[in-house]
C-alpha cells in the first residue's frame, strides 16, 4: 500500500470532522449507509490509509447533509486525485513523494504565502539559480545526476504563477541575505535579482523583503510555506522544509499559528513597494 499523501489525510480528517459535528459513531454511518459503507472501511478513509472513491464520498456527504456546492466539489477533487495524472508524474523517477505532494497542492491551492530566510522561493527561481542552489545542498552523488531533471520540475511548477486560467496567488516575504548571496556562476544573482523585479508587477504576485538589520521576529525559527484554498481555510496545508525531509501542518490550531506568524511577518518585512526598491538597490551591489 503506498504511504497516505497529504492529499489524502486532509480528506481523511475532514471527513472525521464532518462526522464529530454531527455526533455520529463509525456504527451510526454504517448503519445509515445501509451497510454500503462499513465501519472498517469508513475508519480506513478518516486515516487515510485507503484511497477514497468519488462514490463512497458522495454517499458520506449525503449522510452528513453536506449541501454546500463548493464543499462538496472541493472534498471530491480530493478524492479523484489518485486517478487524476499530473505533469509531473513523468518525473516520478526523480521526485520523492512529499516533493510530489507539493507540487500537486500548488497545483490546486488559490494562494501560497511563503518566508523564506535564506533562499529564493523555488517558484520565483531562475533555472541557473536553481541549479546552483541545488548543486550546492546535493547531499550524493545520486543527486547531483538528478539535477537537470530537477531544475526542469522547478520551472515547470512555476506555472502555476502564469499559465492557468486562475493563476496562484503567491505572497512572498524572503530574507535580505537571501538577495546578498554570491553565487559562483557569472550573472546568476543579476538574473535572478531582475526576474524578482519582472514578476513583482504581475498582480498575483507580492514580494517583500524583510531587511538584514530587523529586529528579532518569528521568521527566526525557520521558513515555512501555507498553501491555501480560497473559500475553505480549513484545508490548508503548511509546508516546512529542512536539508532531508519535509513536513506538513495540517491540525488547525497549528496552521492557524502559521498563519498569524506570517501576519508578523508582513508587517515586519518592507512594504511592496519599498522591498522592489531595495531589490533594484541589491541589483546595483551585484553588477
Amino acid at each position: 500500500m503506498s504511504a497516505p499523501t497529504v492529499r489524502r489525510r486532509r480528506l481523511g480528517a475532514k471527513l472525521r470532522g464532518l462526522r464529530d459535528g454531527l455526533a455520529m459513531t463509525l456504527d451510526d454511518v454504517a448503519d445509515k449507509s445501509a451497510g454500503t459503507i462499513t465501519t472498517a472501511k469508513l475508519s480506513r478513509l478518516e486515516t487515510a490509509k485507503s484511497a477514497a472513491k468519488p462514490g463512497d464520498i458522495e454517499k458520506l456527504l449525503d449522510l452528513y447533509g453536506v449541501e454546500e456546492t463548493e464543499l462538496r466539489s472541493a472534498l471530491l477533487a480530493l478524492s479523484r486525485e489518485g486517478a487524476r495524472r499530473g505533469w509531473w508524474q513523468s518525473y516520478r523517477a526523480v521526485l520523492s513523494p512529499v516533493y510530489e505532494d507539493l507540487i500537486s497542492l500548488e497545483d490546486d491551492a488559490t494562494s501560497a504565502r511563503t518566508w523564506q530566510i535564506g533562499v529564493i522561493p523555488g517558484l520565483l527561481q531562475t533555472a541557473e539559480y536553481a541549479r546552483e542552489f541545488m548543486t550546492s545542498i546535493g547531499m550524493s552523488a545520486a543527486v547531483e545526476e538528478k539535477i537537470d531533471a530537477l531544475v526542469e520540475v522547478r520551472l515547470a511548477r512555476q506555472s502555476v504563477l502564469t499559465s492557468r486560467e486562475n493563476p496562484l496567488n503567491l505572497w512572498a516575504i524572503i530574507g535580505e541575505s537571501a538577495l546578498r548571496t554570491r553565487c559562483v556562476g557569472e550573472g546568476v544573482m543579476l538574473d535572478q535579482l531582475t526576474r524578482l523585479h519582472t514578476l513583482s508587477r504581475r498582480p498575483n504576485i507580492n514580494i517583500q523583503v524583510l531587511p538584514a538589520d530587523a529586529p528579532p521576529h518569528v521568521g527566526q525559527m525557520g521558513s515555512f510555506s501555507i498553501l491555501g484554498f480560497e473559500e475553505h481555510p480549513d484545508l490548508d496545508v503548511v509546508h516546512v522544509e529542512s536539508l532531508t525531509s519535509a513536513l506538513y501542518v495540517e491540525e488547525g490550531e497549528q496552521v492557524v499559528a502559521y498563519r498569524d506568524a506570517f501576519e508578523r511577518l508582513t508587517a515586519a518585512a518592507l512594504s511592496v513597494e519599498a522591498s522592489a526598491e531595495r531589490i533594484a538597490q541589491i541589483k546595483e551591489d551585484h553588477r
